[in-house]
């Protein structure tokens, strides 16, 4: 297991095999076995095979092939809805119609789906775009009141096996005992790898930049586009009763 994860990569061209509904159940299964808040299970998965269902997907999604290439894309969800119905049918009132419950819903049983994934030879790719554009999913998914998409992750089997991409060193992410503050020459030392490697280089020369950074400040993740995507969050999270 230690060394899938270790040599792992993101996996966006898939062979058209198809995965069986026993491997992809029992997957599921297992994932249940993750840490979730009190034993309740805060989460349901949304099975998407159908090439039709894929389509309606795809544009939440900014059209990505592998959303239409994967054998199987799996739409991972907060959920309070069920628990909340249980609650109400046994005489409990439920009070999770809030943005703290929202916080401890998916995403541990989606990183657990991902590692046993990839342990069985499959390979995922994870879509941060489902924050993006959450009604686009919960329109085509019919996600009713309580109900949240958290991420998306493609699966199949692997198409070729991409390079790895480059990680930080782990003095860049561990603390010991309390956070240390980074100094200029910390950044500098820390980010000198990631800076220096010929895609990255050619990165921000494609994008007539001076820096790595100004590629990600002004070109891919913008602020403009963030504040945007933050208030549809938020606005988003109300109308589904998370607010």
């Amino acid at each position: 297991m230690i060394d899938t994860v270790k040599n792992r990569r993101t996996i966006r061209k898939y062979l058209q095999k198809d995965i069986s509904s026993d491997l992809l159940n029992d997957l599921l299964e297992t994932s249940s076995r993750a840490s979730t808040m009190g034993g309740m299970q805060l989460y349901s998965v949304v099975i998407t095979r159908n090439a039709e269902m894929k389509e309606k997907l795809s544009p939440a999604h900014f059209n990505q092939p592998m959303v239409k290439g994967a054998p199987v894309v799996l739409t991972f969800c907060a959920d309070f809805r069920r628990f909340s119905k249980w609650c109400e049918q046994r005489n409990a009132v439920p009070g999770y119609n809030n943005l703290m419950s929202f916080m401890n819903a998916a995403m541990l049983v989606a990183q657990t789906f991902c590692t046993l994934a990839e342990e069985a030879g499959l390979g995922i790719c994870y879509l941060g775009t489902t924050t993006y554009n959450p009604q686009m999913v919960i329109d085509a998914l019919q996600l009713p009141e309580l109900v949240f998409p958290i991420t998306t992750v493609t699966v199949g089997y692997p198409d070729g096996i991409p390079a790895q991409v480059d990680r930080l060193p782990l003095e860049a992410t561990v603390h010991e005992e309390y956070y240390h503050d980074y100094s200029k020459a910390d950044i500098d030392k820390l980010y000198a790898y990631k800076e220096s490697l010929p895609e990255n280089e050619q990165f921000v020369k494609e994008n007539r930049k001076e820096t790595l950074a100004q590629v990600f400040t002004d070109v891919r993740y913008t602020k403009k586009d963030n504040e945007f995507m933050s208030d549809n969050l938020l606005k988003v999270l109300h109308q589904q009763g998370f607010m």
